[in-house]
């Protein structure tokens, strides 16, 4: 019989018989990929599917015991998948290639609550490689087997047979079923053998863990439908030149998404950074002009980021524009009001901001504290270590309130910080901090000249 072929757009998963530079579903150019199928594959599977038939059930008699929660022994692992890992997810860890996904889930099985039956598949080193890395982070201990396999039938078999609570994936990227003509690493291989082992995750009640890679884009490989299969999606951020790691949830049907949790990498490992503004903020320097704090939540964290803004003098008549944590057309929009509502002559001045520590501020909280960085640095003129700013700014140059101001209010006092900008006109009714002196403005204008005459 003569093997189908067809076109999977790695986007949205749609198949077409032809090829076309444009997915007719979701309108992504250059995504489709050529999928060879397997006739009786196929036909097996439905076979299979078909021959266990379900009975529908009320919702108030649905069981709910199974779907209860534990610790990993990692705390901002925790925090991220919202309290815990669920009995029964699926759960699909992306990042960038050295970020540490191996690390941090080697390091969940040392630390894992007593009595769970662990199942590591590595598809990417020996086992010989796996326990000289287990060593170097101190997982010794523990009911944890290990896997060197990479055919999808080998692992099924053995999770089947092992009856593990918790299985480990890695990576997606290098698992491949027989059955498949196509090699390891395509599509229809990474959706074809996701599918399988969700399907076992959720027969058997065990919680997986699976790494996948990203592309270029920064988007994890494969289809982008291997996102809906997965009960939840963490993505592992950060630059490999610095130490810091930032866990977040892509996608989370236990829990929010807002939620991120801090590492710092280090020789034995990653460890949990409890405190990240206190970190964030160490080695400041004082009474430096072009820098200021903000405070931005992350889910239900409050964290202190200090934004740094260098503004020179341009060898040409255009300004330049260079941003790193923070939106680029947000940046320029801001320079364009601070020169129109704030009267400083920024347009012809080569303007650079950056935020410390790898951190992404996508929240216009940290608005009047990036346009009062910038304001610094134009007049050379320090704001004051013990001075943060929190504020949306707007076209006009107000200043308005933004959410959770109680909170992040006394993560600024905590710290240590003596002085505060904030809007003058708030939605909520402010419980000022001890020690804590709010200064109340309503435009641009007037945040420059109170903190810099």
């Amino acid at each position: 019989m003569r093997q189908k072929t067809v076109f999977c757009c790695s986007e949205c998963g749609n198949e077409t018989v032809k090829w076309s530079g444009k997915c007719t579903a979701c309108g992504a150019w250059d995504s489709l990929v050529e999928v060879k199928l397997d006739n009786n594959k196929v036909k097996g599977v439905s076979k299979s599917a078909s021959s266990v038939k379900k009975v529908p059930k009320l919702i108030s008699e649905l069981d709910t015991e199974s779907e209860i929660r534990f610790s990993t022994g990692i705390g901002e692992l925790d925090r991220v998948l919202g309290g815990g890992a669920v009995k029964g997810s699926l759960v699909l860890v992306g990042g960038a290639p050295g970020i540490g996904k191996s690390t941090l889930l080697l390091q969940l099985c040392g630390l894992v609550d007593g009595g769970q039956k662990i199942l590591y598949v590595t598809g990417e080193e020996s086992e010989r490689q796996l326990k000289m890395r287990a060593q170097r982070l101190g997982v010794e201990k523990g009911d944890v087997y290990v896997l060197a396999e990479t055919g999808l039938s080998d692992i099924m078999e053995t999770a089947e047979s092992l009856s593990p609570d918790i299985v480990i994936i890695d990576s997606i990227q290098t698992v491949f079923d027989a059955e498949i003509s196509s090699a390891p690493g395509s599509v229809s291989q990474v959706r074809e053998c996701t599918m399988s082992i969700m399907r076992l995750t959720k027969e058997k009640g065990f919680t997986t863990f699976v790494i996948g890679h990203i592309n270029k884009e920064g988007n994890i490989a494969g289809p982008k439908v291997l996102e809906h299969m997965v009960d939840c999606v963490l993505y592992f951020e950060g630059e490999r030149s610095t130490s810091f790691r930032i866990l977040r949830a892509g996608k989370n049907r236990f829990g929010s998404t807002n939620e991120i949790g801090v590492f710092e990498m280090a020789d034995t490992g990653l460890k949990e950074l409890k405190n990240p503004s206190e970190i964030l903020l160490s080695g400041r320097p004082d009474n430096a002009p072009g820098t200021c704090v903000s405070c931005v939540i992350e889910g239900s964290r409050p964290i202190l980021a200090e934004i740094q803004a260098l503004v020179a003098p341009a060898a040409y008549g255009s300004g330049r524009r260079s941003t790193n944590g923070i939106d680029y057309n947000r940046a320029t929009l801001l320079i364009a009001v601070l020169e129109k509502r704030g009267g400083m002559a920024v347009s012809a001045c080569d303007a650079y901001i950056n935020v410390i520590g790898g951190l992404e501020l996508d929240e216009p909280a940290a608005d009047l504290a990036t346009m009062l960085a910038i304001a610094s640095s134009f007049r050379d003129l320090p704001l004051g270590r013990d001075l943060a700013a929190v504020g949306e700014v707007g076209l006009s140059g107000e200043i308005r309130s933004v959410s959770s101001l109680n909170m992040r209010l006394s993560e600024i006092a905590r710290l240590g910080f003596k002085r505060c900008v904030i809007p003058a006109h708030i939605k909520d009714d402010i419980k000022k901090p001890e020690g804590l002196e709010l200064i109340s403005v309503k435009d641009i204008r007037q945040a420059i000249k109170a903190t810099l005459g």
